[in-house]
């Protein structure tokens, strides 16, 4: 269950790379590269796949993955379709740990920085105000030449280390198997996971998705995912119901039936494993902020 490396492009002039992407299906599948990747999603919703974390990101999230932590943005489907008015909007900031040279973190003033990089290893995603300077600090590295861009990015990390409201994403346990040679089995997993999660998926379709015998699929999984298949199941469709429940459109019974559980007990037992939550008490938190 290998990510794919993604070769990040650079160039001569800049020492590390910032770009803005207006579309969906930019590096639209699991991966990883050597640089660290700073996102803000100033536009977009979807599901979100950082090493063995699955939850939904939304407008306004940020997130800080580590080096060679592979991850994965799925964006909603409402943002392929034809027509469509929602358009993504996403900042997206790739850079080496050393690229400022190798003992640059060593010095004793950026003890900070290098312990902000060391836990985005794990991936960091930033919950509090400091939010809104980090996006803003991130729009004027896309304009800033010279000097000023790097000063800009230690800025930004700063704020990360100012932060006093973060959550660490993968567990402590995830290590990611470079030495498997099937480059393409995650995806084929997660997009037909993210495809028909909303009926119940037979184990002879995942098997035969990702091309083993049904009684080695579980097994697989389990083995290079650190969760059951059930587990990875579960979560995209809480992550879906939790969309729904933002969104204040339809019952807590038809969110239920439409993020693909097949009865309300067992939708309100998942849902609050995974979110601490009941789907009510989520909604009106939501609601209230």
């Amino acid at each position: 269950m290998k990510p794919q490396l993604l070769k990040v492009s650079n160039n001569l002039v800049n020492s590390f790379s910032a770009r803005r992407d207006n579309v969906p299906y930019i590096n639209n599948r699991w991966h990883y590269h050597p640089e660290v990747e700073l996102i803000y999603f100033k536009k977009g919703s979807g599901t979100q796949f950082i090493g063995d974390n699955i939850k939904r990101f939304s407008s306004g999230d940020i997130v800080l993955v580590g080096a060679h932590l592979p991850h994965y943005w799925k964006f909603d489907d409402n943002y392929f379709n034809e027509g469509e008015t929602d358009h993504a909007d996403v900042i997206v900031i790739h850079f080496c740990e050393n690229f400022w040279g190798s003992h640059f973190l060593s010095l004793p003033e950026n003890k900070g920085i290098k312990q902000t990089l060391e836990k985005a290893r794990r991936g960091i995603q930033i919950l509090d105000s400091e939010r809104e300077n980090i996006a803003s600090i991130m729009e004027h590295i896309l304009v800033a030449s010279g000097s000023q861009r790097i000063i800009l990015l230690m800025e930004a990390l700063l704020e990360i280390e100012r932060s006093t409201k973060e959550k660490q994403l993968s567990s402590i346990g995830f290590h990611n198997n470079f030495e498997d040679s099937e480059n393409d089995r995650i995806n084929a997993i997660y997009n037909y996971s993210l495809t028909h999660f909303k009926r119940k998926i037979q184990m002879e379709e995942m098997a035969a998705v990702a091309n083993i015998s049904p009684n080695s699929f579980c097994r697989y999984f389990k083995t290079r995912t650190r969760k059951t298949y059930t587990q990875f199941i579960s979560e995209i469709r809480v992550g879906h119901a939790c969309k729904l429940l933002i969104e204040d459109s339809l019952n807590v019974k038809q969110i239920c039936y439409e993020s693909g559980f097949h009865n309300f007990a067992s939708f309100h037992k998942h849902f609050k494993i995974i979110t601490g939550q009941s789907p009510l008490s989520y909604q009106k938190s939501f609601l209230r902020k």
